[in-house]
């Protein structure tokens, strides 16, 4: 790979952060964390494990917790983002009605950013079919959809998919890009155990808006926390990662993917990520 010029140190920063983890304490406490470790970032992730009930649904956060969690947001300048629950796939008929849920619970929340997983079963066209009105109902509320790669999600996949949205709809340029999983593309057949393969062969018309970070070993989507797998034996991968954000103007968030035990793991690796950056000439926010 040829040399990347570095940002100049006032370029614009990449707020880092955390999600929401159905084994925390309660729905709002790794957000509570997150206030209190000086993160820049939190997303919400409506997720409920069957087996044991753990975890929250939008409908949990009443109106006036959405409220405080807005304000307590806007007062630490945090930026929010919210996952769509992962089970809503917008090719099931009555998806679009279950994600007005989860936009409207963005909206409150302050949110901007509402990320969907690439469902490809039926292909790249049903795909932009259905999400399509979504992308323009997110508009009209000035948000962005992100949507993400998942571990059968190739980027040969990911560039059809974009190059379909902006044919078919680009005067919604701007209000839709991809939600780069790392630990995704680790696992993707086409890249396994190289997700910096994976950012290499994307096309670079493809909209990078947000960021998933976490770790494995090439065997399962474990979520391992950053620096604690193989970036803690060598963290020549995250390096390149950020180089390669840089270059590409990145300015989404990036999100630690986990909730760990200690979480105090996640303060390591935002520490790390800063450090990184900030070698790099990116101030951190």
């Amino acid at each position: 790979m040829t040399p990347l010029d570095k940002r100049s140190p006032t370029s614009s920063p990449i707020p880092i952060g955390n999600q929401t983890g159905f084994s925390a304490p309660t729905p709002t406490y790794p957000f509570e964390y997150a206030l209190r470790a000086g993160f820049d970032a939190f997303e919400f992730f409506p997720d409920v494990r069957e087996d044991t009930g753990q975890g929250f649904r939008e409908a949990d956060l009443d109106a006036a917790t959405r409220a405080n969690i807005h304000n307590l947001a806007v007062g630490h300048g945090v930026r929010l983002s919210v996952h769509a629950p992962w089970w809503i796939d917008p090719l099931i008929p009555g998806a679009l009605d279950e994600l007005a849920e989860t936009q409207r619970f963005a909206l409150d929340l302050g949110a901007r950013v509402m990320v969907v997983h690439l469902y490809l079963q039926q292909g790249v066209d049903a795909y932009v079919e259905a999400v399509l009105p979504l992308i323009e109902r997110l508009a009209r509320e000035g948000q962005r959809l992100a949507m993400e790669n998942t571990v059968v999600t190739g980027p040969d996949e990911v560039n059809a998919v974009f190059a379909e949205v902006q044919r078919r709809g680009p005067a919604l340029f701007g209000s839709y890009g991809l939600c780069l999983d790392i630990g995704h593309a680790n696992l993707c057949e086409a890249t396994r155990n190289d997700y910096l393969a994976f950012v290499d062969r994307l096309d670079t018309s493809v909209p990078l808006i947000h960021a998933h970070l976490h770790e494995n070993w090439g065997d399962a989507d474990t979520h391992l926390p950053l620096f604690s797998g193989p970036a803690g034996e060598n963290p020549a991968g995250v390096c390149g990662l950020l180089d390669r954000l840089i270059a590409r103007d990145y300015h989404g968030a990036l999100i630690l993917e986990q909730w760990p035990d200690p979480p105090e793991l996640l303060d390591r690796a935002c520490s790390q990520l800063r450090e990184i950056l900030a070698a790099r000439g990116v101030a951190a926010v």
